[in-house]
């Protein structure tokens, strides 16, 4: 074997590692705004549980699917800027949907209507990247 051969099959293999590590990593989205409303400093109580009021259907890894019924609970609120939506946080809740449950991610707010309010969303925090991290 000639020496370029071996660094050529050395760069791919590298290439290889490359990807494979990317891929399982995931990557970082789009801000969909620089701040959020949560319950507490670390945005980990629920705010609220909330009713689907039609079905969404997610543009992207940092969204979640919703169904009209479904019950989901409100982790945080984005700070609507300029001309942007208005999106929540949240994850799907119910039996019927075990597969979908624990997923947290965006949808529109006004597709939902909050059913019980459990803290205030009053703590104003920014978003970091990993708020729009998409594995």
């Amino acid at each position: 074997m000639t020496m370029e051969r071996i660094t050529k099959g050395i760069f791919f293999l590298f290439l290889l590692s490359l990807l494979a590590t990317c891929a399982v990593r995931g990557i970082f989205m789009d801000k969909l705004a620089t701040k959020k409303l949560c319950a507490d400093e670390e945005c980990v109580y629920t705010i609220s549980l909330a009713k689907a009021q039609d079905d969404y259907n997610a543009p992207d890894c940092r969204f979640i699917n919703i169904k009209k019924g479904q019950q989901i609970y409100v982790y945080s609120k984005l700070v609507k800027e300029n001309e942007a939506g208005e999106f929540w946080a949240g994850s799907v809740y119910g039996e019927h949907y075990e597969e979908e449950m624990g997923i947290v991610g965006y949808f529109p707010s006004n597709l939902v209507k909050e059913q019980h309010v459990y803290q205030e969303a009053t703590k104003e925090i920014p978003t970091t990247d990993i708020d729009f991290f998409c594995e």
